[in-house]
């Protein structure tokens, strides 16, 4: 049994929604494929704007000020998202945890695998491994997976351009 299903993708999946937002529901539904979510989710109307919302709540949880804002926002979310935990076995994944009632929507279902995944990864990992790229003048969201928790940049790109720019001014 997969003891943490929910962690690390779910904030990775959260991080690409909001670093690079879908056009369309479907686009949303495809980005939900390639981190390994396989159930389907029914089709509403008002899917793309409030799975917006939803990552737009998100943000507020990576960029609150301080860890308790941040746990008070995440556990806000995590209450609308108010589903027991569950055991299934589906689409040959194997024995897994689901924290969501069977039958919800695409917003309802990723507000709740984004809120437990972010609340798994930032215990497990520590609430600093989630934060905007420091690379000015970047603000892509960073989910840092690293083994030594000192993922600052959102790219190597980011990266070599902090470190120019650093480099620079002690040039100067």
């Amino acid at each position: 049994m997969q003891l943490n299903p929910y962690g690390e993708y779910a904030v990775l999946l959260a991080a690409s929604l909001a670093n690079n937002w879908p056009e369309n529901r479907d686009e949303i539904e495809q980005r939900t494929r390639e981190v390994g979510m396989t159930m389907p989710f029914p089709v509403r109307r008002n899917d793309h704007q409030e799975t917006r919302q939803v990552i737009d709540d998100w943000l507020r949880i990576v960029d609150a000020d301080s860890d308790h804002q941040r746990a008070e926002l995440l556990n806000q979310q995590m209450s609308q998202a108010s589903a027991y935990p569950r055991m299934v076995d589906h689409d040959g994944e194997g024995w897994h945890l689901h924290y969501r009632d069977d039958g919800q929507s695409m917003p309802q279902v990723l507000r709740s695998v984004i809120a437990v995944g972010t609340a798994l990864h930032i215990t497990t990992r520590g609430m600093h491994r989630l934060r905007r790229c420091e690379a000015e003048p970047c603000t892509l969201v960073v989910v840092d997976s690293t083994r030594n928790g000192r993922q600052r940049y959102c790219s190597v790109r980011c990266s070599n351009r902090a470190a120019v720019r650093r480099h620079r001014n002690r040039q100067s």
